[in-house]
């Protein structure tokens, strides 16, 4: 049996560092996003006056925000409160191993559990629910107390976040060819991507600008790293999984190159660790020549493996090198012939997850019956190795409801029991579906909404700018990750739909009209038009932007063009019926006054840490956070190494 503490223990303080990400990139967004002022009050998910019990509130809503009274505060602070203890959490299991047991990782799955609920459509997105589902996994993985050994039951815990990368993995394979998008399966996908993804980095613009046959063999790479490569993290030899490691690790580092993906390419970095083990941190001699043999066998079984991974890329995309030595590559597969493998690949993967799974247990079982010495350790030993495994058995049986989804032939076959099962949970998000770039945007130009304001109907017209997202032509493109900044995220999303689709949009169009100060800071408020007073009308209208072609960008300077569309969204003013009486009955607007915060001395302590924070661009904090964390780290290491 593999050793795996130093893995366990790695997996640990990775989790702990993206729940840091995640914890400070949502505390410095509450008040524009869910604050009393902000574009979705959180208070309007919470009746803190009900006089329902503490019981019914929770059973209604389980989020720790209900305790605000107790505590003398209203939801917005609360948020404060909750988020800061997450960043503490987090940030404790982050510089030692100490903190990372099992009651911490409960403590920060509810807390952001907790925020979740309340999230609305800023929070709707599947790197949320993969944290919660990661998160939930290591409450079975940490220890539940410290100091403590290595566990027999830590193989069997680790499967289960590998099983959850194979099914992230391969669901975003899946789903870009069942959707039946034109672009997946002209392999034309990156020609479009790196221009009309969320928020490119500046590499963005010059990945655009590859040839076009070698963005089409990324486009390829990318099908087989997802399609293929993970039935290879149960695979009995530990260098093929390796090497699916670092095939998995390369596309993630690509994704960050090139895309603000907050901490969506981090998590899944996190749960490759789970396809190694402690051998990978220290090399092992070979001894003698029955191991050096073994070594041999190994390699070349890797050989093969991946050699039949490159012919079958090979056959399946009909790669040939041209006479100007391109490598050209077209799909040789009909949807129909996909979706007949599909079906059977989804079979196969569940039989494959069982078979490994249940060699897992038994090795498990076996293992710690043989270390344990006196019989009640053996006793003791084969308790909680049975208990761990009912757990890990009662989370991969529910896990395949939604996995079951990629083929509809599998999900109305699968056990109405589970699917019961899993619809009891569902809410808890500890079991997900997944499936990233289902569709490719953007075909004909990346659409943009862009709002302005004016102080007459007949202009002029001062555009608005963000942060992040694509505005002025000339602004250069940012590096933000792991920062979210869910604003300009929902406003991509936006851009893809009309503003009847968007209902928060109204809620942002009056903010501004209200110069809401707690709004403007999620924007750039440097080039804000209407600094000293806000505008008496604002406006949006669509565009279409594309990147500025490769022999332009050095004379001119900008890194897009564009070119309007239409109206997106009509004139409003501050006081436009229609949009105050639907502000109101969202209970946006409050009629009545707002709950007052008794809980001064609190409030004083959280105000001057809001105003501390709001001085410093969000992505720095979390990047500083992170290597203060990093600091602390490597100075105790270095300590406790110097005593040793």
């Amino acid at each position: 049996m593999a050793q795996l503490r130093y893995t366990r223990n790695l997996f640990l303080r990775g989790i702990c560092i993206i729940y840091l990400f995640a914890f400070l990139s949502f505390y410095v967004q509450i008040p524009g996003l869910y604050g009393d002022n902000g574009l979705l009050p959180a208070r309007t998910q919470l009746d803190l006056k009900g006089r329902a019990t503490l019981f019914n509130k929770l059973k209604q809503k389980p989020t720790f925000l209900w305790l605000a009274p107790y505590l003398g505060l209203n939801v917005e602070y609360m948020l404060d409160v909750l988020a800061l203890l997450g960043v503490v959490f987090s940030f404790a299991g982050f510089i030692t191993q100490k903190f990372c047991i099992a009651p911490v990782f409960v403590g920060l799955w509810s807390l952001y559990y907790s925020l979740y609920q309340i999230g609305q459509t800023f929070m709707f997105f599947q790197w949320d629910v993969l944290l919660l589902e990661a998160g939930f996994l290591c409450v079975f993985i940490a220890p539940f107390w410290y100091p403590y050994r290595g566990r027999q039951s830590d193989s069997v815990t680790l499967w289960a976040v590998r099983w959850l990368l194979f099914r992230l993995m391969f669901a975003s394979g899946v789903v870009k060819f069942t959707s039946d998008c034109p672009v997946w399966w002209k392999l034309d996908a990156l020609n479009i991507h790196f221009e009309s993804q969320c928020i490119p980095t500046p590499l963005a613009w010059y990945a655009h600008h590859l040839p076009t046959w070698l963005l089409r063999l990324s486009t390829v790479g990318t099908n087989v790293a997802e399609l293929a490569i993970p039935f290879l993290f149960f695979f009995p030899n530990r260098k093929v999984r390796l090497i699916a490691f670092y095939l998995q690790v390369l596309l993630q580092v690509c994704i960050i190159a090139t895309g603000n993906y907050n901490f969506f390419n981090f998590l899944t970095i996190c749960l490759c660790i789970s396809l190694l083990d402690d051998q990978f941190f220290y090399k092992r001699k070979s001894k003698n020549d029955k191991s050096r043999v073994k070594n041999y066998l190994s390699t070349l079984i890797t050989v093969l493996v991946y050699g039949g991974v490159i012919y079958g890329t090979y056959f399946f995309y009909g790669l040939k090198i041209t006479d100007n030595w391109t490598i050209e590559s077209n799909i040789t597969f009909t949807p129909e012939q996909f979706d007949y493998v599909l079906s059977r690949a989804v079979l196969f993967s569940i039989y494959i997850g069982l078979a490994s799974l249940g060699l897992t247990l038994v090795d498990s079982i076996v293992t710690s019956v043989y270390f344990a010495k006196a019989t009640y350790d053996k006793i003791m030993a084969l308790l909680r190795t049975i208990l761990y495994i009912t757990a890990i058995g009662w989370i991969f049986a529910i896990s395949l409801v939604p996995h079951s989804t990629l083929h509809q032939s599998h999900n109305s076959t699968m056990l109405v029991h589970l699917k019961q099962l899993h619809a009891r949970v569902d809410h808890l998000h500890i079991a997900n579906s997944y499936g990233l770039f289902r569709r490719m945007t953007g075909v004909d130009g990346r659409p943009e909404v862009v709002i302005e304001g004016s102080n007459s109907l007949d202009g002029p017209w001062k555009e608005y700018e963000f942060l992040y997202k694509p505005g002025n032509v000339n602004n250069s493109l940012p590096f933000v990750a792991p920062h979210q900044p869910r604003l300009d995220w929902q406003m991509w999303f936006a851009a893809l739909g009309t503003y009847h689709q968007n209902p928060w949009l109204m809620s942002l169009a009056y903010r501004l009209l209200s110069g809401q100060p707690e709004v403007l800071a999620l924007m750039n408020t440097v080039e804000n038009p209407f600094r000293d007073r806000p505008p008496k009308y604002v406006r949006a209208s669509l565009y279409y932007y594309h990147y500025t072609p490769w022999n332009q960008k050095s004379s001119t300077r900008a890194w897009w063009t564009r070119e309007r569309i239409g109206e997106y969204f009509p004139v409003f003013s501050h006081s436009h019926p229609p949009l105050i009486e639907y502000l109101t009955k969202m209970k946006i607007l409050q009629e009545k006054p707002a709950v007052k915060v008794a809980n001064e001395p609190l409030k004083l302590i959280l105000d001057s840490l809001r105003s501390l924070v709001s001085k410093a661009e969000p992505s720095l904090i979390l990047w500083g956070f992170f290597t203060a964390g990093c600091t602390v780290f490597i100075t105790g290491y270095s300590s406790s190494s110097k005593k040793k």
